[in-house]
């Protein structure tokens, strides 16, 4: 895996490809905006993402992750190479892994303001909270294991005010998700049965259809080839007969 480091001047560098020794560091949770709007790779690579709207949450990551002491970072939308199908395919086979050992994950609610004031708030809910029941990373097919995966699931809003994480926040997640507190708390997905696991992501959309069977690939710790394109195939692929116990994603 590649990282990211944030420079002093506020820039970005990306480290080389990691295989081994990997040190610690900071992940990011986020809804992706239009495909023009997000840092690629290429971007990184040809010093062109600065004035993409995306650019913002990629920099509050590394500051954030700076806070906490860490140097390096990761984000998906920038630091795979997309156009090399052997990579992306380790990537996505690997993400489950990746966001389970990261030091941190960070949630960046695009649609969830610290400041807001809901008419509707009900009695004891924080100002925020009717947004955050119904932000839109709720319903992504991907962050279902960015959810499920780290120890350390920490939520910020728009501004980069932190709301709670995913301990102080678990009634709230459990009642917009449906799933088990335990779960949340680190209960091995293999208490689960496949069918409980499966209904976690019934209410969840991914914008490639194929991406409905990937993103569920660490929640049932199995891997398999890529096959983008041949829809079907890949989602008749997403619920295995059984969860082998001892192959990592």
């Amino acid at each position: 895996m590649r990282l990211l480091m944030l420079e002093p001047d506020g820039g970005l560098r990306l480290t080389d490809d990691l295989i081994r020794d990997i040190p610690p560091y900071a992940i990011l949770s986020h809804t992706w905006g239009d495909d023009g709007d997000e840092v690629t790779f290429k971007d990184l690579m040809n010093d062109t993402g600065k004035s993409k709207a995306g650019y913002a949450k990629i920099k509050f990551c590394g500051e954030q992750a700076r806070r906490h002491g860490l140097q390096y970072f990761w984000v998906d939308t920038c630091c795979i190479d997309k156009s090399n199908n052997t990579e992306l395919a380790e990537s996505i086979n690997s993400m489950f892994r990746w966001y389970r050992d990261a030091a941190k994950c960070y949630v960046f609610l695009s649609d969830v303001s610290n400041f807001a004031l809901d008419g509707r708030k009900a009695l004891n809910q924080l100002p925020w909270e009717s947004a955050f029941r119904e932000s839109k990373w709720f319903t992504r097919g991907w962050t279902l294991q960015e959810l499920i995966a780290p120890a350390s699931v920490e939520f910020f809003s728009k501004e980069g005010t932190q709301l709670g994480d995913k301990k102080t926040l678990e009634r709230q997640i459990h009642e917009v998700t449906g799933i088990p507190i335990q779960a949340l708390q680190g209960t091995p997905l293999s208490h689960f049965s496949i069918d409980e696991r499966m209904s976690w992501r019934a209410q969840r959309e991914t914008k490639r259809k194929e991406d409905e069977a990937y993103s569920l690939l660490g929640l049932f710790d199995v891997s398999m080839p890529l096959i983008y394109g041949e829809e079907g195939k890949a989602h008749t692929s997403c619920r295995p007969v059984q969860a082998p116990s001892n192959h990592q994603s």
